[in-house]
């Protein structure tokens, strides 16, 4: 500022001149530096292997109007390289028949399911079939509890592969439980237990002292009633008087550490259906002078009973139960549909609910098919089924054996969390470790068996859909970085990749998900996450399956890159698609070329201290820099200037031609309303090339995802700093 202005500003007002100063001093510091310090490279990866898409369980309809020509050509334009196959009917309970055709193991379509290992018929579409000795209240899907349901002829049993005949271990290792959440506080001083075989001999009825032990077990702790110890169980109907005087409780647990291997309804032909844990009913109240238990709980066959939940469900079912509205696409129409690219893919076993014979046919089919696989995730979201790590990591085990027999070479890895932003805690163990992730790390660290951990797997949904604000933007890259650190610091053996292999902006959509919000997030998620050192992300939802109506019907959004009709033809794309194409086809080099990634810092902040411009540099296979930039601020551009610096101080800057491309709110507008909404403009992206020098700023619209590529030359004065 020279004299003269200064002098004005004073006469005018010694205010003004402040902010005029600041003003000035900021937009002279709006620097976004590279560190390109060789020793220094962030992370270094191969599109091929790193950018990839979720392909999951769809509509049955959906599926043969989806797997066309015309509108995979429309899907793979996004540039999304490798494919994770998901696996949904996990989170519905349910058992994953893979293969239409196969054997069970009892006679009448019923019992434990194996799918065909023989390539015969193509398979176009496979289900999931509910499990009718279910503890879960609410999972997804319309299952329900067998505990509260009214009716004494169900039952709930616990799974058979967690007993020492199948993990070697004691019993006591392995606690079964069921918890009732009775939604409030209650008087409770009496239980009645309603056994199926196979009962507990021994078990302890506990309640809760803190507020939740489903989403805050690290604060409160399990207490045993006084007459909730058990050693001497004998089934039957079994009514115990928990206190003297009732005592308040939310949450009621019942620990079984003990069983008396009698058998079940189906037999005892088949040793599972004689191990673990069966309840037929649960009963919770008070009890008066006569005897009488008076019961709180609520008992119907539909969700609106009682809420409880378990620790795991017999995979036990049969054909008369089938869930045929989702179509977990078949494995031959998936693989030769051409969404895959050729490419590699990662493919799923079911696990909670299956068996391991049932995980051993299907390697054992795709493999004789000839269909490629880079990785096997073992199971799906145990957190979300509330999985002691124990159990998860004994089972993980198992799967393990069984399918490195028949291949040795194949990949496999876990646990696959739900969407998470900080670590997931549990029950603590006798040893007061409360980190699910750090006991399954220490379960196969002490049976010399985390060699078969070949990747830690999870899945990324950082907010909250419907209570999102644009000032969320400003936390991703933190929220992302922090994660993969919180899986080191769990004990992450040294060499394990990490992966996301399901992410979006939420777990449910909104308007957040097809206005320009989305394409920020997502540039900015996926440079984050591979600048902190992840492995591999993979886009989701792939497949294009319309607008859902969000916030009660008032915010339709979609998880995927495309809107489309009510017959699944693709109407427009969303914010999503041109983000994807910012990555996959502009930032990166598409290919399997060998990409390396350094360092940024940005000097660019609102007020608070919020970066309001994030920055990702790659040096490209060929030879080319290439930076995205994400400029967050909804209401202002940003001039730039870009270094290259080293730890010598040596500075360079783009020189000669650089292509510059950007995607923002002047490309994209979303207009919604309440039945659906579209995009006018809905892009292209803009493109330009720009002659640089040292001098040279660069202009990030408001609200815009630009990518620059272009050489670098070094800054004659070579010093940082210099002027």
């Amino acid at each position: 500022m020279n004299f003269r202005n200064t002098a004005s500003c004073l006469l005018a007002s010694c205010f003004l001149c402040v902010v005029i100063s600041l003003v000035l001093t900021t937009a002279e510091a709006q620097t976004v530096r590279v560190d390109v310090t060789p020793e220094h490279v962030a992370n270094s990866f191969r599109p091929t292997e790193a950018l990839g898409a979720g392909v999951d369980r769809i509509p049955l309809k959906a599926t043969d109007k989806i797997f066309t020509e015309p509108v995979l050509k429309q899907i793979l334009s996004a540039g999304w390289q490798t494919i994770t196959y998901r696996q949904n009917t996990e989170l519905y309970v349910e058992a994953w028949h893979w293969n239409p055709k196969g054997t069970w193991s009892e006679p009448g379509n019923k019992g434990y399911f194996v799918g065909d290992s023989t390539p015969t018929e193509f398979i176009r579409h496979s289900f999931g079939y509910p499990l009718p000795h279910a503890g879960f209240s609410h999972p997804d899907g319309t299952s329900y509890s067998r505990l509260t349901d009214g009716d004494l002829n169900t039952y709930w049993k616990s799974n058979p592969y967690l007993t020492k005949a199948y993990t070697g271990e004691e019993d006591t290792l392995h606690p079964q439980w069921v918890v009732v959440d009775m939604q409030g506080v209650q008087d409770i001083n009496a239980i009645r237990i309603n056994w199926a075989d196979p009962y507990a001999k021994r078990y302890l009825v506990q309640y809760w002292t803190g507020t939740d032990p489903i989403e805050e077990a690290a604060k409160g702790s399990w207490v045993t009633f006084p007459g909730g110890e058990i050693n001497t169980g004998k089934g039957g109907n079994a009514t115990l008087q928990l206190s003297q005087t009732p005592l308040p409780a939310r949450f009621v647990r019942i620990w079984m550490t003990e069983s008396s291997g009698t058998c079940d309804t189906h037999g005892s032909a088949d040793r599972r259906n004689c191990l673990g844990y069966g309840i037929r009913e649960l009963f919770l109240g008070t009890t008066t002078p006569d005897g009488r238990l008076h019961d709180v709980l609520r008992h119907t066959a539909d969700r609106g009973q009682t809420t409880t939940i378990c620790s795991s469900v017999d995979p036990w079912h049969e054909v008369s139960l089938v869930n045929e509205h989702g179509d977990q696409v078949g494995f031959d129409l998936f693989f030769t549909s051409g969404i895959t690219r050729g490419l590699p893919t990662m493919i799923p076993v079911a696990m909670l609910y299956d068996t391991p014979e049932n995980a051993v046919a299907e390697i054992t089919y795709l493999e004789k098919r000839g269909y490629p696989i880079s990785y096997v995730e073992m199971g799906e979201e145990p957190d979300g089924k509330h999985t002691l790590p124990e159990d998860y990591a004994a089972l993980y085990l198992q799967w393990a054996t069984a399918l490195h027999r028949v291949d040795p070479k194949l990949k496999l890895g876990g646990p696959i969390f739900e969407g998470v932003n900080k670590d997931i805690e549990v029950w603590p163990d006798a040893r007061g470790r409360t980190s699910w992730m750090g006991r399954f790390f220490d379960y196969l660290k002490a049976h010399n068996r985390i060699s078969d951990l070949s990747f830690v797997s999870f899945e990324h949904y950082p907010f909250t859909a419907c209570k999102m604000h644009w000032s969320d933007l400003y936390d991703e890259a933190s929220l992302v970085t922090n994660i993969l650190q919180v899986w080191r610091d769990d004990g992450l053996p040294p060499g394990v990749p990490m992966f996301i292999t399901e992410s979006n902006i939420a777990a449910g959509s909104d308007e957040s998900f097809v206005d320009i919000f989305a394409a920020l997030w997502w540039s900015d998620y996926v440079g984050a996450f591979l600048q902190a050192g992840g492995n591999a992300v993979y886009y989701f939802h792939y497949i294009p399956l319309g607008l859902s109506q969000g916030c009660e019907g008032t915010s339709p959004g979609t998880f995927s890159m495309f809107t489309t009709d009510a017959n699944y033809q693709i109407l427009q794309p969303t914010s999503q698609y041109f983000s994807s194409q910012m990555i996959n086809l502009e930032w990166v080099q598409p290919g399997n070329g060998q990409h390396r990634m350094f360092p940024v810092t940005s000097d660019i902040r609102d007020a608070a201290g919020h970066i309001l411009v994030t920055a990702y540099a790659l040096h490209r296979p060929d030879g080319q820099w290439s930076l995205m930039l994400v400029n967050k601020d909804q209401e202002n551009a940003h001039p730039v200037r870009i270094e290259f610096q080293d730890t010598s101080n040596r500075v360079s800057r783009f020189a000669g031609p650089v292509n510059m491309v950007t995607f923002g709110s002047e490309q994209y507008q979303w207009h919604s309303n309440v039945k659906g909404g579209m995009a006018d403009p809905d892009g292209p992206a803009a493109r330009s090339v720009m002659t640089a020098d040292v001098a040279t700023t660069f202009t990030l619209p408001k609200a815009s995802v630009t990518v620059l590529k272009g050489q670098l030359a070094a800054n004659p004065s070579s010093v940082a700093g210099a002027k």
